[in-house]
């Protein structure tokens, strides 16, 4: 019989994403590894978190940061071997860590060996109905399918080469040309899948973060070919008539995956990246689907306290209405860090921080004071809510997007492949810093794989696990007391005033957020945590937790 208290563990954890290549380097060639994972467990454990989610380690010719994936069921050698995968699950469930990994089912790497099969096979193959082909449009075929343009700029297909050397077909890419998109109506990727779940889930993995779940089921209708910018577009995101986002049919793909995930004790679990209308996130985290979806809309949002509580107040109720557990993000590998987005001198929302990339990322654009401020006062806000919260490697250090890369140091296909619109996101996946001083700042013996500033050092982890007034001891005090007083039961909404948030937890602890810059009035009781220092009135841009009075 299953333990329902292992069985839930996900739907309150606090769950810190790696991205391996940027975390730590145990054999210093300059790209992280399991083994740098292995070593930072007492880091981990010290931290505070219930669950790691690691990006791809798959081998991988990073086209784009892993998620052009080569081979499902094995480790890029340059990360590791699946021997040190099992060290590494072991010593983290030996301190009480959950193991989730990123599966990427949209699409493989143009070198898995099922897309050279592919090119190798005739049209109409059956190497071929694993993936989208289709002939070209035009007198010999020389015009793509439909003029789609991929999320990464330029068309979304790609022409082959046949085996006898002529000019063929089309394959769909709606990333890079390197990310071929599988055929989801293909039963044997379907199987595929199921095995690749399985063979991770015998190896002790806990979940699964899905990504671009909403983009695996897709209607060819050649009536959809007007729509050039399709990829980019939202108009038919409301009812699951989108050729290629969020289409019903695909959920008949999740209750599979979720009959795997049931044959374990205690069920795996797993989370949607499913960029998708609020009103439809729901289903991808049913209980007979993957169990959670992402909640992007406070990473969305500005420093408000009205839309803040907005986005806090639908979103609950949306759990409530589906029995799902509520997601909470401010940060990950593909947005401008938050303790800098909070500081952008105007717009601080996430498309306001890619156009300050865009614009040179200027330190002098930012208030980096303001920024950490208001960053560590969401922070705790998030924290206190009911559900998962996700956090990204080194927002717990405060640390800011790197806004500043030579062009030459640059790895992310965004920037590539749209020059001058996309800067795209090596500013938030610079190897940590975890010492002042050194040619990587403690990342591994010599030099990181993209390029960490000179200021680094000040936000490492030697220069902050001292420190009580640090970013890092805020975020381990407060995941303390996060596990000590969370529950499942939803908040209380207490009266403030415009730019204050207050509410108030089982158990008898309140949460006060002041948005605004002025000090407020702070409620009666004990102060159990602040965000910044507090003597009186509660000072803008913070966050406290109280012990109400009597309880």
């Amino acid at each position: 019989m299953t333990n329902s208290i292992s069985a839930d563990w996900w739907r309150q954890a606090a769950v810190y994403q790696i991205y391996p290549r940027s975390f730590s380097d145990a054999n210093g060639d300059g790209i992280g590894d399991l083994g740098g994972i292995i070593a930072k467990v007492p880091y981990l454990t010290d931290l505070g978190v219930d669950a790691v989610w690691l990006s791809p380690f798959y081998p991988s010719a990073l086209a784009d940061g892993g998620y052009d994936v080569d081979d499902y069921r094995d480790v890029d050698p340059r990360i590791g071997t699946l021997a040190e995968f099992d060290d590494m699950v072991a010593a983290l469930h030996g301190a009480g860590i959950k193991v989730v990994v990123d599966i990427v089912p949209n699409h493989s790497s143009d070198r898995h060996e099922w897309f050279r099969a592919a090119l190798a096979a005739p049209k109409g193959s059956p190497e071929r109905a694993r993936y989208i082909f289709r002939d070209g449009k035009g007198e010999h075929g020389e015009l793509p399918p439909t003029r789609w343009q991929s999320m990464f700029g330029g068309s979304a297909w790609e022409r082959v080469t046949e085996p006898d050397g002529t000019p063929g077909q089309w394959y769909l890419h709606l990333f890079a040309k390197e990310q071929p998109d599988f055929n989801w109506d293909n039963n044997e990727v379907h199987e595929d899948f199921l095995a690749t779940l399985r063979f991770w889930a015998d190896r002790g993995v806990d979940g699964f973060r899905v990504d671009v779940a909403h983009g695996l089921k897709k209607n060819l209708d050649p009536a959809f070919d007007a729509l050039r910018d399709i990829l980019l577009s939202r108009d038919m995101f409301h009812d699951g008539e989108h050729p290629l986002w969020d289409r019903d049919d695909v959920h008949d793909v999740y209750r599979a995956w979720r009959e795997v995930f049931d044959e374990y004790d205690p069920p795996r679990t797993a989370v949607a990246e499913a960029w998708v209308a609020a009103h439809r996130r729901g289903r991808y985290a049913s209980r007979e689907g993957l169990g959670q979806a992402f909640n992007f809309d406070l990473l969305e949002s500005a420093f408000d306290a009205a839309r803040f509580r907005e986005v806090i107040a639908h979103n609950l109720d949306d759990a409530d209405a589906t029995g799902a557990s509520s997601t909470w993000v401010l940060s990950n590998h593909d947005v401008v860090r938050h303790a800098t987005r909070y500081g952008l001198v105007e717009d601080r929302t996430p498309a306001a921080g890619k156009q300050w990339l865009l614009d040179g990322g200027d330190p002098a654009a930012v208030d980096a004071e303001q920024g950490l401020r208001r960053a560590r006062a969401a922070t705790l806000l998030m924290l206190a809510l009911p559900g998962s919260a996700y956090l990204y490697q080194g927002e717990e250090l405060g640390l800011p997007e790197v806004g500043q890369i030579p062009d030459a140091d640059r790895q992310d296909p965004a920037f590539f492949r749209n020059p001058g619109v996309d800067i795209g996101r090596d500013g938030c996946r610079v190897p940590l810093p975890w010492s002042r001083e050194g040619s990587s700042f403690g990342f591994g013996a010599d030099g990181a794989h993209l390029p960490q500033p000179a200021w680094f050092g000040e936000y490492s982890v030697e220069a902050e696990q001292s420190d009580p007034a640090s970013t890092l001891s805020l975020y381990r005090d407060a995941l303390a007391l996060r596990r000590e007083l969370q529950t499942e039961e939803s908040l209380e909404w207490m009266p403030a005033a415009p730019d204050i948030l207050h509410f108030a937890r089982p158990g008898g602890w309140e949460v006060v957020a002041n948005f605004g810059a002025e000090p407020a009035p702070l409620p009666a009781g004990d102060i159990l945590i602040a965000s910044g220092p507090v003597a009186g009135d509660l000072p803008g841009e913070t966050t406290v937790w109280l012990r109400a009075p009597g309880r």
